[in-house]
């Protein structure tokens, strides 16, 4: 049975949730906004955190949405899965425990790993959402993009940094394109020093055992077959210099779900809210609006 437990802070911050899943592993989530307004519930990619979300969710909150930044399992300081085994079912079974908690069927914005969750939530049914965004992803993508963001993952797991600012320059290797943060403080929130002194990322090594999964063809045919039952409102965002999503994926996409919307941010690549967050914002929202004119 899920439940949800607030943690009320000052008016100024956001409301800290956390939700009991039907196996029992707590996620830890922020709020922004009133828990009367229509929900938004936002899943981050994988390897990252609910703060990914911290300046959308803000923007969202500002036009009258309540905007739950979800830590998916295995991940900041949502809990991590007993057994070290991740599958599609167990996120998208989490997606719906936090859903049934909603006051109103919930709008999902998910990036990548969170985007392909929500879109096998609803396309496998019961419906369960009021719209749909995925975030630089769809049920095709292009492998090398993915190889790309495993290696990415992999590469210091086990072995962890000596300093944030280590981690800072294997990011800025990364993301070439993104400017680097004059603060530090937001990425130590995706990092936890252990008792051996060095930096690791806050998330459980055993999700890149999962992570080979988005390599094959199964999960492919499984997002596709879900993309082509979505009946509900849908925006595709992609980021114009995407290493994931092609343009061909978006134009086969589109014919899946024709009715879906497509907007395409410029000077972003795959993390598109990070790379270009005020034209990120501008999309989600007049697509979000433009559903309350209907």
């Amino acid at each position: 049975m899920q439940s949800v437990k607030h943690h009320w802070r000052r008016s100024s911050d956001p409301v800290e949730l956390h939700f009991r899943t039907d196996d029992h592993i707590e996620l830890a989530a922020h709020a922004w906004g009133q828990p009367e307004h229509p929900p938004v519930i936002l899943l981050h990619g994988g390897g990252q955190t609910r703060h990914a979300w911290k300046n959308t969710a803000r923007q969202l909150a500002a036009q009258g949405f309540y905007a739950m930044a979800v830590d998916l399992r295995g991940h900041g300081d949502s809990g991590w899965s007993p057994s070290g085994k991740y599958s599609m079912d167990g996120f998208v079974a989490d997606l719906r425990c936090i859903a049934k908690t909603c006051r109103q069927p919930p709008v999902v914005i998910g990036a990548s790993l969170g985007g392909i969750t929500g879109l096998v939530c609803e396309g496998e049914g019961p419906p369960l959402m009021a719209a749909l965004v995925l975030v630089d992803v769809t049920p095709t993508v292009q492998q090398t993009g993915i190889e790309k963001i495993r290696l990415f993952m992999g590469a210091q797991a086990k072995e962890g940094f000596a300093s944030v600012e280590a981690a800072a320059d294997s990011i800025a290797a990364y993301l070439p394109h993104r400017p680097r943060p004059r603060s530090l403080a937001g990425l130590g929130k995706n990092l936890r020093q252990h008792v051996d002194g060095r930096y690791r990322w806050h998330w459980d090594p055993a999700l890149l055992n999962f992570s080979q999964q988005s390599l094959t063809a199964a999960l492919s045919a499984r997002l596709t077959a879900a993309a082509s039952e979505i009946k509900m409102p849908v925006l595709l965002v992609r980021g114009d210099a995407s290493e994931l999503v092609s343009t061909a994926d978006v134009d086969q996409f589109l014919k899946l779900v024709p009715h879906a919307q497509y907007a395409n941010v410029a000077d972003a690549g795959h993390m598109v809210a990070g790379d270009v967050n005020d034209q990120f914002g501008v999309a989600v929202l007049d697509f979000l609006l433009g559903l309350q004119d209907v």
